[in-house]
């Protein structure tokens, strides 16, 4: 978190594309907007705005979902607001045709090229920052999430799939300026190829195709282009979490342990932080500092205890 004014878009940019849930056409434009105002959502075709707060998320299916409380959402933001955080975009104004952000090609890649076209414009106003001050977590079952205080951001994830090719997979990534967008912005949604009728037939991934998802069918990829990375499941699984943390309103300054988890538990632990008052402060970004060594056995035994 080298970046220490609040920035916005330099310019609007836009882009259309389908709603990988609803299947449904979208187009969507990226502007600019002012200090302090944060990431807010426009929905032109209801004329209202909902901002991408914690807050405003709500229980939902294999996305992140926000709502204004009146019937308006929109869905599937995690790819764009990963996008948003890698790049370090405090302010700006999302405006959709619809109810759904683009999926694209199922990773955060194609919004980082957008937002590197539209530019980044230095604002006027320290940027502010989420310090985390205790240790806090969320389980249900075998999954668990938690966030530690720590000197920068990092982050630890580990899956464990029913499936011969992913089965368990662990990475743990230490923040630096372009660590998202080479390690993490790449890593494309993922799916079994055995559970596509259950999620059509629930009205979910009926815009999904092999241009936006890798399927996974037994010991086979079923995209022709294979895999990006050897583990890019679980990289996409820190995608996800990187962009649903936005949602705290700024950057994390802390650790991220996640154990088999998903966009529900990443909503139920934001809740349960800023619940507590003494288990974070608001901060601003004093200086480009570096990131100390994170111990992360050390980390999930905390979490454990």
């Amino acid at each position: 978190m080298g970046i220490l004014q609040q920035q916005t878009l330099a310019s609007a940019v836009g882009c259309t594309g389908i709603g990988l849930h609803s299947g449904d056409p979208v187009k969507m434009t990226l502007r600019p907007a002012r200090p302090g105002s944060g990431i807010v959502f426009r929905r032109l075709d209801a004329g209202a705005e909902v901002p991408a707060r914690w807050d405003h998320a709500i229980d939902a299916s294999l996305a992140t979902v926000l709502s204004n409380g009146e019937g308006i959402r929109i869905g599937t933001i995690e790819h764009l607001m990963a996008a948003l955080a890698g790049c370090e975009v405090d302010n700006a104004v999302i405006e959709l045709d619809g109810p759904e952000v683009p999926i694209m090609d199922g990773s955060a890649a194609p919004f980082v090229r957008l937002i590197e076209r539209a530019g980044v414009e230095v604002q006027d106003a320290a940027r502010r920052a989420i310090k985390v001050v205790k240790p806090v977590s969320v389980d249900e079952g075998e999954a668990s999430v938690a966030l530690l205080p720590d000197h920068g951001f990092a982050m630890s994830f580990e899956i464990d799939f029913d499936n011969p090719l992913i089965r368990q997979q662990d990475l743990q990534l230490v923040f630096e300026p372009g660590t998202f967008e080479t390690e993490l912005s790449r890593a494309r949604s993922f799916c079994l190829f055995d559970d596509l009728d259950r999620m059509r037939a629930s009205g979910l991934a009926r815009g999904g195709s092999l241009e936006n998802a890798i399927v996974v069918r037994g010991t086979r990829i079923l995209n022709t282009d294979g895999l990006r990375f050897a583990d890019e499941f679980v990289r996409h699984k820190l995608l996800d979490a990187f962009g649903d943390l936005y949602l705290a309103g700024g950057p994390i300054v802390g650790q991220f342990v996640g154990t088999r988890s998903g966009h529900a538990l990443t909503r139920r632990l934001l809740a349960t932080l800023f619940a507590d008052p003494d288990a974070w402060c608001e901060t601003t970004i004093a200086e480009p500092a570096g990131i100390e060594a994170v111990a992360w056995p050390e980390a999930r035994r905390a979490v454990a205890a």
